[in-house]
């Protein structure tokens, strides 16, 4: 709370991410003072402990032998002598696999940055949460997707589950197949009865990788659903039936 955030730009004049993080940090961040970097400063820069920062990175698990990579967006604090690979990360959130089409995530930035804010508060309300299991925190408000519309893209689906009629015998609550564009306007639109599924694969890109699942309130940010599973041919890089059982069976605090 005490730091100067500073929020690292691509090196591409003409960045997506660049031109999203300009127009979503006015309108998102307001809990410390904020200034963009370029990232040929970032390394300087991210030795002083009076700064944090917000940026993109190439994540690999050195357990995962796939040698698959992801890219996340971090919230981290700078350091006396710490390396870009040692910050000290407070929230990091999978965008999407190395290769995808950026355009699957950019859009989102404004509810991720609205995130880490509220994520940042909750910490210093419950400090606990940081040596618990924070996805277990964010997974009981599982049940209360089943009082929305759940927005579902149907190439982020399994496949045994990517058909209504398929959905249907599992989860039978509201949802809606939609395309891209949908989840773009009901964002922008802050509708507060959309909950949209957030999936991070490869999308065709490599056989075996993790498949993460966020489900994100389209108006607040909050995530209601947080899990990923290792893909293999029982497992397909979507949403699983195995999921939806599970946001079925999901039960009130």
């Amino acid at each position: 709370m005490k730091t100067k955030t500073y929020v690292v730009l691509d090196d591409s004049p003409l960045s997506e991410f660049n031109m999203e993080m300009k127009e979503v940090m006015p309108r998102e961040w307001n809990i410390t003072e904020f200034e963009y970097l370029k990232l040929a400063d970032f390394e300087e820069k991210s030795k002083d402990p009076t700064c944090s920062f917000i940026y993109t990175s190439y994540v690999a698990f050195e357990s995962d032998k796939t040698e698959s990579r992801y890219i996340f967006l971090h919230l981290s604090l700078g350091g006396d002598n710490v390396s870009l690979n040692d910050l000290r990360d407070i929230v990091s959130i999978p965008l999407g696999y190395a290769g995808v089409d950026a355009e699957h995530y950019n859009y989102k930035l404004g509810l991720f940055v609205r995130f880490m804010q509220k994520h940042i508060n909750l910490i210093r309300e419950k400090p606990d949460i940081i040596s618990a299991n924070v996805f277990k925190h964010y997974n009981e408000n599982m049940s209360d997707v089943k009082g929305k519309t759940l927005y579902l893209i149907d190439d982020e689906l399994a496949k045994d589950v990517s058909t209504a009629a398929r959905i249907k015998t599992m989860y039978p609550y509201d949802f809606k197949l939609v395309e891209r564009e949908d989840i773009k306007e009901a964002i922008t639109g802050g509708n507060e009865d959309v909950v949209f599924l957030h999936k991070v694969g490869p999308e065709g890109k490599k056989l075996k990788a993790r498949c993460y699942k966020i489900l994100i309130g389209a108006a607040n940010g909050d995530f209601y659903y947080f899990n990923y599973h290792m893909i293999s041919p029982k497992k397909q890089d979507g949403f699983l039936s195995s999921d939806f059982k599970k946001l079925a069976k999901a039960k009130q605090k």
